[in-house]
């Protein structure tokens, strides 16, 4: 649309289902440009994917025109269909339910930007866990345990 401006950064956080380990180095980088590529096709602008064997982080540039939660469910519906139709994992790949999402403005994408590129040096000191539960009480979101992860029965 004409004469409309914007400058909408969200950074998502979305985990494999039961936080399992599966996400393997030989082909991360591959996922992350496949997520990268489907949040572009969605008129949005891919700033960084990147992330560890269990979640990932997007910074997105988002469009105003884009709902956030049918971008998410088309990354993580397309994206866990690639893994399942490259066979990547031993049994049927599923992201967890859910996601989380956090706005910056221009100021902190830098620094939002190398956050999410040094996942796996990060994730060496935090687990996922410390980092998501520490993103909901930086950011004041409402939570309730028992939702937040899904577990294994």
């Amino acid at each position: 649309m004409a004469n409309t401006y914007h400058q909408i950064y969200l950074q998502t956080v979305f985990a494999v289902k039961y936080r399992e380990a599966v996400i393997e180095k030989n082909w991360q980088s591959d996922l992350f440009g496949v997520i990268g590529n489907l949040i572009n096709e969605a008129n949005c602008k891919t700033i960084i994917v990147n992330g560890v064997e269990d979640h990932v982080h997007c910074l997105i540039g988002l469009k105003p025109v884009v709902s956030v939660s049918e971008l998410m469910k088309t990354v993580k519906a397309k994206s866990s269909k690639y893994i399942n139709d490259h066979s990547l994992t031993l049994k049927h790949f599923e992201w967890q339910e859910g996601y989380g999402v956090f706005s910056y403005g221009q100021s902190q994408v830098d620094k939002v930007y190398n956050y999410i590129k040094n996942q796996e040096a990060h994730h060496q000191k935090q687990t996922f866990r410390d980092e998501y539960l520490g993103f909901l009480k930086r950011f004041k979101v409402a939570y309730d345990d028992q939702y937040i992860f899904q577990h294994l029965i």
